[in-house]
């Protein structure tokens, strides 16, 4: 025997509103009549709908105050329909995915506060530093070996020994960076 709308609402323990929204979403479905089997559509609201978060308080609340389901449920279970599956197939596979994607995220967070993770942007600004830095000295260096270079050559020609200035200015630049 058949529902209306309002009755299989009162019997759910929801508002005829969400029932409306169930079976407009394709998550419940009326009799040829138009009306509801509660045995049936038990059933598939349990398949088609994922239930809400609920705090401590409300579960025991809900829980005491859920009223019985006074029909006996039907000894064949309801045959879903192609689309009834692939929904709900559908809804599994995206929720694995979400769920996956929150794994992530939390060991990417758990990561960054025990110091085993460091921000791209902070990265960013150290590295820009340094290389402003390593620029500067290595800018400084004509300048700093310039009248060496000058005095080693005027009195006599030697590339080698201007080689040797050349790397020990550079070495030193670069030593300036790393203390």
């Amino acid at each position: 025997m058949g529902m209306s709308i309002r009755a299989y609402a009162q019997h759910r323990g929801v508002s005829h509103e969400a029932v409306r929204k169930a079976i407009a979403a394709g998550r419940i479905h009326k009799e040829a009549d138009g009306s509801i089997d509660p045995a049936k559509a038990d059933a598939q609201w349990q398949q088609h709908t994922r239930p809400a978060p609920l705090s401590s308080a409300k579960r025991v609340a809900t829980r005491v105050a859920t009223p019985m389901a006074t029909s006996r449920p039907s000894t064949t279970p309801p045959t879903p329909s192609a689309g009834d599956e692939a929904r709900g197939v559908d809804y599994h596979k995206a929720r694995a995915v979400r769920e996956t994607y929150a794994a992530r995220l939390a060991k990417l967070e758990f990561e960054e506060r025990s110091d085993k993770l460091v921000s791209k942007d902070e990265v960013d600004a150290k590295v820009f530093t340094l290389a402003r830095q390593l620029r500067d000295r290595m800018q400084q260096i004509p300048n700093k070996v310039a009248p060496e270079i000058v005095a080693l050559v005027v009195d006599k020609p030697d590339v080698r020994g201007v080689a040797e200035l050349l790397d020990r200015a550079i070495h030193q630049a670069l030593e300036e960076l790393v203390a």
